[in-house]
């Protein structure tokens, strides 16, 4: 999963909340198969032989999530609510390169609503390598299973470490309390200082044409991200577009015209060896070859990247690769 995610907050009335949806299902197969259903359905029950599905929310739905985690977040494409705890305190450097904290060093976790009444936690978290164990048990305490532990970087200091956590519940509110706890445990600070947008280094648009969807400049950072044309079903439970199954870019300027890239590709296992060999043919680097979660259908594999050089000539050199793979441009980007 990665660690970026376009602002999409759905705070409007509900009928043109439920116009938006059902646009949004017209326009992207993932989300036409999940059959989106209207916020009215929080009290029924799936039909036998068919996977839970997310209901539609909005910022107000969480906003007893928002005041435990003391921090707010924002809804992407209606479905979940996304919550950052960007790693602002920790100076990483890999390859000589300062690594800024939007490149590889958000933790986040989301919030989604099920027609069975339930609300699923997925997130994914960074924590320094003497502390790693520490938050393995403090996951298992709070409730959380951890799905996935592995490297973003290559080579860095300090060395870090991703852990995917999940968890299930009928309570909101006490997942967000288990979140927060677990979260304390890592050292993450508080949100950092607002900042107003700034242009960055790069040929944004260049970068856009060469992948082939609008990207996001924010953080200092420019993202493109794409979500697999799938539905992902998680435990009987279909994930809402995009999360858990993103393949996200992010390019850090170097200046003229130069950008450290740090990205993730989401694959089934089929597409794994014509993605590897795509990049090592546009000489990409390849951190780390892992799943994120242990009970998706179909199973996804991520690849995590890492080059240095011209951002459009990078870009384009990830374009064969995504070719290889089911994915479209993320709603929203």
């Amino acid at each position: 999963m990665s660690t970026h995610q376009p602002h999409d907050d759905a705070d409007r009335e509900p009928g043109m909340r439920r116009r938006n949806l059902l646009a949004l299902a017209a326009l992207t197969p993932a989300a036409a198969r999940l059959g989106v259903v209207d916020s009215r359905a929080d009290s029924s029950h799936p039909a036998p032989g068919r996977p839970a599905t997310p209901v539609p929310s909005t910022t107000k739905t969480w906003a007893g999530v928002a005041a435990v985690l003391g921090r707010p977040g924002n809804m992407i494409r209606g479905l979940y609510y996304h919550t950052a705890f960007p790693r602002w305190d920790l100076h990483v450097v890999s390859h000589g390169i300062t690594v800024a904290t939007a490149l590889a060093l958000g933790s986040h976790a989301s919030f989604v609503r099920y027609d069975d009444g339930s609300t699923l936690v997925m997130g994914d978290l960074i924590i320094t390598e003497c502390l790693l164990q520490k938050l393995t048990d403090a996951l298992h305490r709070h409730g959380f299973l951890q799905t996935a532990i592995h490297k973003h970087l290559l080579a860095h200091a300090p060395p870090l470490w991703w852990t995917h956590v999940h968890t299930h519940g009928r309570d909101p509110a006490d997942l967000a309390r288990r979140l927060r706890s677990v979260v304390e445990e890592t050292g993450t600070p508080p949100p950092p200082p607002p900042t107003g947008p700034c242009p960055i280094d790069l040929d944004t648009a260049g970068i856009d044409a060469a992948l082939g969807v609008p990207g996001t400049t924010a953080n200092g950072v420019h993202v493109c991200t794409f979500i697999r044309r799938e539905t992902i079903v998680d435990e009987d439970h279909a994930l809402p577009p995009g999360l858990g199954a993103t393949t996200a870019f992010t390019f850090q300027p170097l200046g003229d015209g130069r950008a450290a890239l740090s990205g993730d590709f989401a694959m089934t296992g089929k597409e794994v060896q014509d993605v590897i060999v795509a990049l090592r043919r546009g000489s990409i680097d390849l951190v780390e070859l892992h799943n994120h979660g242990l009970m998706d259908e179909p199973r996804l594999f991520f690849l995590h990247l890492w080059a240095v050089g011209d951002a459009v000539a990078l870009a384009r050199a990830l374009r064969p690769a995504i070719a290889a793979t089911n994915v479209a441009p993320a709603p929203g980007s």
